[in-house]
């Protein structure tokens, strides 16, 4: 995966993880109100709701695999591929969200790129 495949895929995530904020949003409002389960027309929002939380889920957790298989800078490789495949909470993915994703999408830490200068 290229740099600008990656962080292209970085945008994508970003653009739905506002989609599930906003979507979260929704579900706790639904779920706040009194009687909500036996409104039919709430029940359609917070499923809608929810139609807006997975696809965040869903890349979030392909772009995990996907960074770790083609970018992955470190000592633990083996380690951190069981973990992401076997655990099922998610709770992993959010840790490697911020050890790996986000410094190789910000390009700092060990995945600091070097810029190469022009011959003089």
């Amino acid at each position: 995966m290229t740099d600008t495949q990656f962080l292209e895929r970085m945008r994508r995530l970003r653009k739905l993880a506002l989609l599930a904020s906003g979507s979260l949003l929704l579900v706790l409002a639904s779920a706040a109100i009194p009687g909500a389960i036996v409104e039919p027309a709430l029940v359609v929002v917070f499923l809608v709701a929810l139609c807006g939380i997975a696809p965040a889920v869903v890349y979030f957790i392909a772009v995990t695999i996907w960074h770790w298989k083609a970018r992955y800078r470190g000592d633990r490789s083996d380690l951190w591929g069981a973990l992401l495949l076997l655990e099922v909470s998610g709770w992993l993915k959010l840790v490697y969200l911020f050890r790996h994703l986000l410094p190789d999408a910000r390009g700092t830490g060990r995945y600091r790129r070097h810029s190469i200068a022009p011959p003089a």
